[in-house]
């Protein structure tokens, strides 16, 4: 490999929510006390990289900086268009108008704005469960009821699949007016096939449901695997909003760029009545670079991910082999279900890890809405020595009489 995602580095008085926010974000406590020193805690929670942003996009950026100024920004030229598109059509085959496409700081942000355009007062937001909470949040950010669809583990051997039965019954609801769907899925690393998303689609759609469709996670796969985005099974229809970012794909997430492609005349109107259409110019300029010149980088690093999660399946096999876990398809986050080691008076699984093995990971239903009592998710997008630290003491603490 050209990159050296063996690299340690430290991050450490960089404003990094992942090191300098963990207490207000995981355990809203700012004053939090542990046992470990802050150097010393192995960090596996927040979805963000401990690997370097690749270089292009530091060259691309560096080349902005060069220009001197920094004012207002907006998609004036149809450069950015361009690249993204031809990255869409390169990895999915797949393009979209460019009078759709719209930027906007992130797509949790997004997604808040769009369920206000999506929906009236008195309406319900579908999700399938577990789910990344901000899904939760943006229904109750407009008081909108959030219903909720487990998805099912059929085996218990960490493979989840969409019940179709309950689906098909919460999207009758004449209330449910809105799917928020995960593709590929977050928590469980799904890669929904392609029989799986045309039966979402024309549920939703035969009951007249908009969908919202996160794709953050769609580079980063398992090698030789591919993405396909809802919408390209559904060219003729205007009721599915695409949302994709580098972000994730090339750990841009501070630089706050997402893109948002909208082919609905209602929602973008409200859009349009409502956004800012400024961009960051650097983050314009890394988005650019990553999406003409990051594909090599990408391809390392879907090697090394699949070499970690190697790693992972076959640690717990050896010195947890009760928990259940499957290499996930697609995301760097791992889905763990530790029920068999918890005693049943654990009741906020990410501060007994933080407290007693001195790593920070997220997990159960308070963080994952429901359908996730006793999983843990782990973060595998780490040097693989700072891998194999954080699995020593996740084993050693669940082997252990403190839980």
């Amino acid at each position: 490999m050209k990159t050296n995602f063996d690299e340690i580095i430290d991050r450490r008085n960089t404003n990094s929510t992942s090191v300098e926010g963990f207490r207000q974000y995981i355990f809203h406590d700012p004053d939090l006390k542990l046992p470990y020193r802050d150097e010393e805690l192995i960090r596996m929670w927040i979805a963000d990289m401990e690997f370097a942003t690749p270089d292009c996009i530091v060259e691309g950026i560096r080349r902005r900086l060069d220009r001197r100024i920094f004012g207002y920004t907006r998609l004036f030229s149809p450069e950015y268009y361009g690249v993204f598109s031809a990255w869409t059509e390169k990895m999915y085959g797949w393009t979209f108008p460019r009078g759709d496409l719209y930027i906007c700081g992130g797509i949790i942000p997004a997604l808040n704005e769009l369920v206000g355009y999506a929906t009236d007062p008195g309406d319900k937001v579908l999700i399938f469960t577990p789910s990344y909470t901000p899904f939760k949040q943006a229904a109750d950010f407009h008081g909108r009821e959030c219903v909720c669809s487990d998805l099912v583990d059929r085996a218990h051997n960490g493979y989840f699949e969409i019940d179709f039965d309950d689906f098909r019954a919460k999207a009758a609801d004449p209330a449910v007016k809105l799917l928020i769907f995960c593709n590929p899925h977050n928590p469980t690393g799904r890669i929904w096939t392609e029989d799986e998303l045309r039966a979402v689609g024309e549920i939703a759609m035969e009951n007249g449901l908009l969908i919202l469709s996160d794709e953050i996670h769609c580079d980063l796969l398992r090698s030789g695997r591919t993405h396909t985005p809802l919408a390209k099974l559904f060219p003729g229809t205007d009721r599915i909003i695409t949302c994709m970012a580098p972000s994730k794909t090339f750990n841009t997430a501070g630089l706050h760029f997402s893109n948002i492609i909208i082919p609905n005349e209602k929602v973008r109107a409200g859009w349009h009545a409502k956004h800012n259409f400024n961009v960051n110019p650097l983050a314009l300029a890394a988005a650019t670079a990553a999406y003409e010149h990051g594909y090599d980088w990408l391809m390392e690093l879907r090697e090394y991910l699949d070499g970690n999660f190697a790693l992972i399946r076959d640690y717990l096999a050896e010195h947890l082999p009760k928990a259940v876990f499957r290499i996930p398809e697609a995301t760097y986050l791992g889905w763990v279900d530790i029920g068999a080691y918890l005693d049943e008076r654990t009741e906020f699984i990410p501060l007994l890890f933080a407290q007693h093995a001195g790593v920070l990971l997220e997990g159960g239903s308070t963080m994952f809405v429901q359908n996730s009592d006793t999983y843990i998710r782990l973060n595998a997008a780490c040097p693989r020595a700072t891998l194999r630290e954080g699995l020593r003491r996740i084993c050693d603490l669940l082997n252990s009489d403190v839980r």
